[in-house]
């Protein structure tokens, strides 16, 4: 890309979090986009959530963030920029996760969260990358590429089955 600088910001509401974001940090790595990750919370660090959306806000095209319990974290971010945002919900020790997807899926009007899959950084990362895909034409033609290897590999595994 040269003179562009592509960045993911990811942002976990704790540590916990973590693995299940590794595969996408990874996958947006192995893309060749710069990624920023942190751990940063909407209800106990507030005011550093704030001075981080404000750092990177000219550099930045897509942030994740994943949040489990009442996942405030994705809406709290979205509420404070227009950098698209895509929330990761967290299975918690509850719900199973289901009440962080509906904290990140029924968002108000005019405050939109893009919501994955329960525990799938791997999703989120493919859809920040998908987000920027259409600002970086390097990007969408690795996801083509990454999409047709999957492909490949079902039809590999297709081929030797032996029932």
């Amino acid at each position: 890309e040269g003179e562009f600088i592509m960045k993911i910001a990811v942002v976990m509401g704790s540590k916990s979090d973590l693995p299940k974001l590794e595969s996408g940090i990874a996958l947006i790595k192995e893309f060749g986009v710069e990624v920023a990750v942190r751990v940063l919370s909407a209800h106990r660090t507030p005011v550093e959530l704030t001075k981080f959306l404000e750092d990177i806000k000219d550099d930045t095209d897509v942030i994740i963030a994943a949040a489990g319990k009442a996942a405030h974290l994705p809406g709290v971010v979205a509420a404070q920029t227009v950098t698209p945002v895509v929330g990761l919900p967290i299975k918690s020790s509850t719900m199973d996760g289901l009440d962080s997807l509906l904290s990140m899926v029924q968002m108000p009007g005019g405050i939109p969260v893009a919501t994955v899959t329960i525990d799938s950084g791997l999703n989120a990362a493919l859809m920040a990358l998908e987000i920027i895909g259409i600002k970086y034409p390097k990007i969408a033609e690795k996801l083509v590429d990454y999409r047709q290897k999957r492909a490949d590999k079902v039809l590999a595994d297709d081929a030797s089955l032996e029932i």
